[in-house]
């Protein structure tokens, strides 16, 4: 007899889904390693669909537009992101647990370091992707502002706290993905962010308490 699954017992995914799912992977896959190698406007539908071997109709079953590949993709990211920061030990800093989500994203983007540059490229710098990129820092803000608020003991404007170190973090993230591109990819990206890090605690002073925003 199967056994019955409970709400605390969530049912495996069927035959069908796991090939559903494997199809959907791979066709990110092959479409991110297309966009960085050849460009994003360059890089058509139907040569997708050939790299990962299914139809065009199967490809289009999965995702309306080229643009939706790449927002699933960034939806990884933020997964791996939110899962980074919650495994971060609970006395850990909450400003230190952030930066070590951040570090810790960034082995998920790619397999190597020219892999992972190209990715960064094209999401940083293709036009086409703008609103792909706003929407995956919008997320990413939103799930770093939900943890910070969980580390965060002073409860008073805890959540605003949370909030601005979320934005915060994801400027010093972005601030030295401009530098990489400037430079080329040339050096390794994760001590480019904590250098990053580092130089924007030195360019606030330490503000007085404010006691009037209220959480």
């Amino acid at each position: 007899m199967k056994p019955i699954a409970t709400p605390d017992t969530p049912s495996r995914p069927g035959l069908r889904e796991r090939k559903q799912a494997r199809v959907r992977d791979t066709l990110i896959a092959e479409a991110m390693r297309l966009f960085s190698a050849q460009g994003y406007d360059q890089t058509t539908v139907d040569e997708i669909a050939d790299a990962a071997e299914v139809s065009r109709r199967t490809l289009f079953r999965m995702f309306a537009t080229k643009a939706d590949i790449v927002l699933a993709w960034t939806r990884g990211m933020t997964q791996a992101l939110t899962e980074a920061l919650a495994d971060c030990p609970a006395d850990m800093p909450p400003a230190d647990a952030m930066m070590h989500a951040f570090t810790a994203l960034v082995p998920h983007i790619a397999a190597n370091r020219h892999d992972t540059y190209a990715f960064v490229y094209l999401i940083e710098k293709t036009p086409s992707l703008q609103s792909v990129s706003l929407q995956k820092y919008g997320k990413w803000e939103d799930c770093l502002a939900e943890g910070l608020a969980k580390r965060i003991t002073e409860r008073k404007s805890r959540r605003t706290a949370a909030r601005l170190m979320a934005r915060g973090g994801i400027a010093i993230f972005r601030t030295a993905l401009d530098e990489w591109i400037r430079l080329r990819g040339r050096p390794a990206l994760v001590p480019l962010l904590q250098k990053t890090y580092a130089l924007q605690s030195t360019l606030w002073p330490r503000p007085e308490p404010v006691d009037d925003m209220a959480d």
